[in-house]
């Protein structure tokens, strides 16, 4: 297996860092590595500096690429400073250099003929999902979004959302924008109305496992980027499994970086909670 071929690691710009709601926007200008990057392909970058014991790359998945415009090649990222390592890269100013390896991991399919999406997102998790939406939109297909999030200011950029797609839905576990409740709460009535005939989606993984239950009960294809922690990014620490069905039903352990992070949701075995299924291939028994 030929792993991540359109891979390179080289020590990239910082073009811009915004504040934007809870979120870091980050731009930086990368060259030809924006080239092959696709919607649900990550990046890894190592933080902390030279000195730093952070020595782990951390993980983020690709917002933008474009390989136009006045500074050639540059890939967007949203950066939510959760813990240390995200911290240190949202406190990184412009001109600033960071050593980043992309693009890595399985991008969303694109259908070859224009069908009605669904594109679901929880959280800055949703971040892959806008460039997806121009993609789509681009080949002719109807563009449906519901972002949400427990409270409205988690929610990245909705109103940049909206300007994407077709029909924006917003959702908020705390009732303080849009409808009150989950994604899964308006998804049948959304797919009911836009006769959706493809679903994606982006965000943590009891997330997942619910929208995957919706599209299997309505017998909808569900593409899926799943979040697990990637700690080399690469296939080789093992840190990031999660257990999938191969095409003939046996359960795999599968590494979110190399098989994923985007895969069909109906293969996951979600809820195994870190913990190999009964049955598992190569299991103890």
């Amino acid at each position: 297996m030929n792993i991540n071929p359109k891979a390179i690691q080289a020590s990239v710009e910082v073009l811009s860092n915004k504040k934007v709601g809870a979120y870091n926007h980050m731009v930086f200008a990368v060259g030809d590595m924006a080239v092959h990057a696709r919607p649900g392909n990550f990046v890894a970058i190592a933080v902390g500096g030279p000195s730093s014991s952070m020595i782990l790359r951390r993980a983020f998945a690709i917002y933008r690429a474009s390989n136009r415009g006045a500074y050639g090649g540059t890939i967007e990222l949203v950066v939510a400073a959760h813990g240390s390592g995200s911290k240190w890269l949202s406190e990184r100013s412009v001109h600033e250099k960071v050593d980043m390896v992309a693009p890595l991991g399985t991008a969303f399919g694109i259908p070859t003929e224009p069908v009605n999406a669904l594109l679901i997102g929880g959280g800055y998790g949703s971040a892959p999902l806008f460039g997806l939406a121009e993609i789509l939109k681009s080949r002719g297909c109807r563009v449906d979004m519901i972002l949400g999030a427990s409270t409205a200011g988690k929610i990245y950029a909705p109103l940049e959302g909206k300007r994407s797609v077709n029909i924006m839905t917003l959702t908020t576990e705390d009732g303080s924008a849009g409808e009150k409740g989950r994604v899964t709460d308006v998804m049948e009535k959304i797919i009911e109305r836009s006769q959706v005939e493809l679903i994606y989606s982006c965000g943590p993984m009891p997330m997942l496992a619910a929208v995957n239950e919706v599209a299997e009960r309505s017998q909808i294809i569900h593409q899926c980027a799943v979040e697990e922690s990637m700690a080399c990014g690469i296939g080789v620490c093992m840190t990031c499994v999660i257990p999938m069905r191969d095409e003939s039903g046996v359960i795999k352990m599968q590494r979110s970086c190399i098989e994923g992070p985007v895969v069909d949701g109906a293969r996951v075995v979600f809820g195994s909670d870190r913990r190999i299924p009964e049955g598992t291939w190569g299991a103890p028994q």
